[in-house]
């Protein structure tokens, strides 16, 4: 028993390490965004990433780390995360740390419909309560008359739709695909792709030693995060872990407090927790019918 309860807090420790790496990248994307172009941070981001997979796993894992049966998958996935980033990145740049990972969480809620949509998984009327109280509070956050610029509301809600289209990716390719080799991937595809879109964005200005060191940190802090993600859920169940994702939250207020002055007002915070409670539940009920025993 103690054996497993050191486990289960170590698992946290990761967690919220994780989340803690995933609030910095966004709070340093904010600041490089006022000089460098969204493209480049996002080049940044996989690159180092990549470097960091090839230095750490690759003498041990070898042919391993790029092993697929389905490799347009892993490429499609790998695409929709690197928009994600990038979507993502230009929301950060135009809003507050806080209200943009806020509506990033709405991804839970996108997941079910498309869930319904493209596996044909039911969906009970609890789950559909849950995704209308959670657009609810996204609207909450996003109200008409509130300080939030309309065109990074798009670019977050841009980015929650490829989250989305990417955790069904991953459900679908969990079962056969190593966890690590599509962590390779995402890293792989989002480092080619944006390296071959260079002459498309690189226009300038060359960064000094300091911000070289934050673009890169954007591939550190994201790899980091990922490998401490993954190595959590090795130790306790995703079911359990899951809730502390939301940590992310606390972090991005935190930061965006320290950084750059800025607290959310009252209704914000209420869409937040809104968001976050919606998100939860739909949590809680799959990790309910997961336990029913099958009818035969």
């Amino acid at each position: 028993m103690p054996e497993a309860r050191r486990k289960v807090g170590f698992a946290i420790l990761l967690m919220v390490g994780a989340t803690l790496c995933f609030a910095a990248l966004d709070a340093t994307s904010k600041h490089l965004s006022h000089t460098y172009p969204i493209p480049m941070m996002v080049w940044g981001r996989y690159t180092f990433h990549c470097l960091m997979m090839l230095v750490f796993l690759a003498p041990s894992m070898r042919l391993q780390l790029v092993a697929t049966t389905r490799p347009m998958a892993q490429i499609i996935r790998a695409l929709m995360l690197t928009g994600t980033t990038g979507f993502a990145m230009a929301g950060f740049s135009l809003m507050p740390l806080a209200e943009s990972t806020a509506f990033l969480f709405v991804t839970p809620l996108v997941v079910v419909i498309l869930s319904h949509w493209l596996l044909k998984e039911s969906i009970t009327r609890g789950h559909w309560l849950a995704v209308v109280a959670g657009f609810c509070g996204a609207l909450l956050i996003a109200r008409p008359g509130g300080a939030l610029n309309m065109q990074g509301i798009i670019w977050m809600s841009l980015a929650a739709a490829c989250y989305a289209v990417y955790q069904i990716q991953t459900r679908q390719l969990s079962p056969t695909e190593n966890t690590l080799t599509m962590l390779f991937y995402t890293a792989l595809v989002g480092t080619v792709s944006m390296t071959l879109a260079a002459p498309l964005y690189w226009g300038g200005p060359m960064p000094d030693w300091t911000d070289a060191a934050l673009i890169a940190s954007l591939g550190i802090y994201g790899g980091t995060g990922h490998l401490m993600l993954t190595r959590a859920f090795r130790y306790a169940a995703a079911s359990f872990l899951s809730p502390f994702l939301y940590g992310q939250l606390v972090w991005a207020m935190l930061l965006g407090w320290i950084y750059y002055d800025h607290l959310p007002d009252l209704p914000s915070v209420a869409g937040m927790a809104v968001i976050v409670g919606s998100s939860l539940s739909i949590a809680l009920m799959e990790r309910f019918k997961s336990r029913q025993p099958a009818v035969k």
